[in-house]
């Protein structure tokens, strides 16, 4: 773990102003590398990584969706769960916009607009996460409670085998 200087993103401003406790770790980001790669940096289980995916309804309504590192979202067991006809992934500057972050460092915490967050109910099963701080290479780690007091989202069970 590298001794970067820490980015003040919306991300930690947000849970610095929330007073969450939360640990700050840096890696070497690699393009499309994706959880397998912070997860191998950080020497941490790929489950407790977690990814921010922006996504949107067929009304183009964009949603987040925090899901395990190992595993996929079923967006036709999301759509059916949320009563909305699809879910389909933003596209990379759809998602840009929608969050204020690049796509790889993208959080949950302090997006540019207000989305719906519906996050894995089995999250809450880990005693710490690794989330992204708002920053490629750059994680959070973070009680899972403090992320639902936070966020206030929709617990859901639509994660599938990668």
């Amino acid at each position: 773990m590298s001794k970067e200087k820490s980015p003040v993103t919306s991300a930690i401003r947000l849970l610095r102003g929330a007073g969450v406790a939360f640990t700050e770790h840096h890696y070497k980001y690699e393009e499309k590398g994706g959880t397998a790669v912070s997860a191998r940096e950080l020497g941490v289980d790929e489950h407790a990584v977690i990814k921010t995916l922006i996504m949107e309804d067929e009304r183009k309504n964009p949603l987040i969706v925090l899901m395990h590192g190992d595993l996929q979202v079923s967006t036709k067991e999301l759509a059916r769960m949320i009563g909305t006809r699809s879910v389909t992934p933003c596209s990379p500057e759809t998602a840009n916009r929608h969050s204020g972050y690049l796509v790889g460092g993208t959080s949950p915490f302090g997006t540019r607009k207000a989305m719906p967050v519906y996050m894995e109910e089995s999250i809450l099963e880990l005693p710490r996460i690794y989330i992204n701080g708002g920053k490629r290479g750059f994680l959070v780690g973070v009680d899972p409670q403090d992320v639902v007091k936070l966020l206030k989202p929709v617990l859901v069970q639509v994660g599938i085998g990668a």
